[in-house]
């Protein structure tokens, strides 16, 4: 799976949601969190969403391999993702 490509929505405030462009639906929430570059690896994700630390459509999840599809929103720290797909 190629990395996918991230834009931000509006302008350049930290608040803003990121747009993660992936080519097939679903991904697995710390696959989405490695690809996007919010952790340095697949294992550090699982970890922070083990320990309770990434919301899932505004929920805190624990499922490391939660399917994530279009239109839903994943934040982790100040960053807040939200799934497409695209080519």
């Amino acid at each position: 799976m190629s990395k996918p490509n991230k834009t931000k929505d509006g302008g350049g405030e930290n608040t803003e949601p990121t747009v993660v462009i992936v080519r097939e639906e679903p991904i697995e929430m710390c696959q989405l969190l490695k690809f996007a570059g919010l952790t340095d690896s697949g294992g550090e994700a699982k970890q922070v969403i083990a320990e309770g630390k990434v919301l899932f459509n505004g929920v805190v999840e624990t499922q490391k391999r939660k399917k994530v599809r279009a239109g839903d929103r994943v934040t982790y720290g100040d960053e807040t993702l939200i799934v497409k797909v695209g080519g």
